[in-house]
């Protein structure tokens, strides 16, 4: 009966670390509004904390990282929540090298504030 019961801890733990996999993958979540000529992103990172995440942007890529470094060293059974995430996200509109973003840590919220420039042309239809 032991065997049995270390076989079915066994087998949990691989499903909760392929889990996490998985979810470290595609998360966190995220919502991307446009507030007037500010292209908001809110992501979800619950669990984390602001020293953990790192954010930066390269023409409109943004990449968002965040790993826990603390991590306790208990027997877990099954583990299914992030450790660390690594996203890189095309942005769908053109930004200044020098527009000045911020960024807000809030109850496990990242809201990101991305001034972009129009670059819209009209079109005439004849």
């Amino acid at each position: 009966m032991e065997v049995i019961k270390k076989m079915a801890q066994d087998l949990a733990k691989e499903a909760g670390n392929r889990s996490r996999e998985f979810f470290e993958f595609v998360l966190p979540p995220m919502d991307m509004i446009i507030e007037d000529n500010f292209l908001v992103a809110v992501i979800d990172m619950p669990g984390f904390e602001k020293k953990d995440i790192k954010l930066s942007i390269h023409k409109n890529l943004l990449s968002i990282s965040a790993h826990k470094s603390d991590m306790k060293k208990e027997e877990y059974i099954f583990k299914q929540r992030p450790h660390s995430i690594d996203k890189k996200i095309m942005l769908p509109v053109h930004i200044e090298e020098e527009a000045q973003i911020s960024a807000k840590f809030v109850s496990g919220v990242l809201t990101v504030k991305i001034p972009f420039i129009k670059k819209d042309k009209p079109i005439s239809i004849e």
